[in-house]
């Protein structure tokens, strides 16, 4: 019964990130987007505890980026933002981006509200297949596991064989691998369309490559850098 009311706010709340960009009438809100998951990127790769996060990007199918996750809590907590996916293409390179909210709740006392960044890796094409059909819980319809930190571990003897996403989060400059467990990932259908003239199915985007638009190729090329 908790469970099935956690994701019901959650889903409220992708509800109301959805309508906070509506009134933009061009693709402004998609390109500053795409601009600041290219800035987190960055700030992933120059991070020291962050080398078994790239090990990890080095195997992924594809990798979500969250430029600006908004927490607000007192009793019920809620926290999400915008964020793009971008997936391996079969020779090594990766697609272009479509777009996604996420959203999560907690329960407890706590009080206040911060911004982070994340990144999340997802290691299964299940996962890749999950989160392209339809919006998904992490910790139900997909596994997920914060990420292992450090300097040269290598991520291959710290982390779990079949989980389907790493998780890994900045708040005020601390990297830790973050858990996200609980946390409601949905399509930006309004910003796809906006961007690619009207395509909105991840899908045809991210698999199909019928969306481009050059505004995200320094995105594209960053992360071809990172994760190579």
């Amino acid at each position: 019964m908790m469970a099935l009311m956690i994701r019901t706010v959650a889903v409220v709340l992708l509800a109301v990130f959805a309508t906070l960009p509506a009134r933009a009438a061009d693709s402004t809100s998609e390109r500053e987007l795409l601009a600041k998951a290219q800035f987190t990127l960055e700030r992933f790769t120059t991070s020291d505890k962050m080398v078994d996060a790239r090990a990890l990007a080095r195997k992924a199918k594809a990798i979500m980026i969250f430029p600006s996750l908004l927490k607000g809590a007192f009793f019920l907590g809620g926290e999400g933002g915008n964020g793009v996916l971008l997936a391996r293409r079969a020779d090594g390179t990766w697609s272009y981006p479509a777009f996604y909210s996420l959203a999560s709740v907690s329960f407890g006392l706590q009080v206040g509200g911060q911004s982070s960044e994340a990144l999340l890796l997802i290691m299964t094409s299940d996962a890749l297949r999950a989160i392209m059909t339809d919006q998904v819980k992490l910790g139900g319809d997909v596994s997920a596991a914060a990420g292992p930190t450090g300097s040269g571990v290598e991520a291959s003897s710290s982390t779990d064989v079949g989980t389907d996403i790493y998780t890994y989060s900045n708040t005020s400059g601390l990297f830790i691998g973050a858990s996200l467990e609980g946390a409601v990932i949905a399509r930006r259908e309004d910003f796809n369309g906006n961007l690619y003239g009207g395509i909105v199915d991840p899908r045809k985007i991210v698999l199909d490559g019928e969306g481009q638009n050059p505004v995200a190729d320094p995105l594209r090329a960053d992360l071809e850098e990172y994760a190579r």
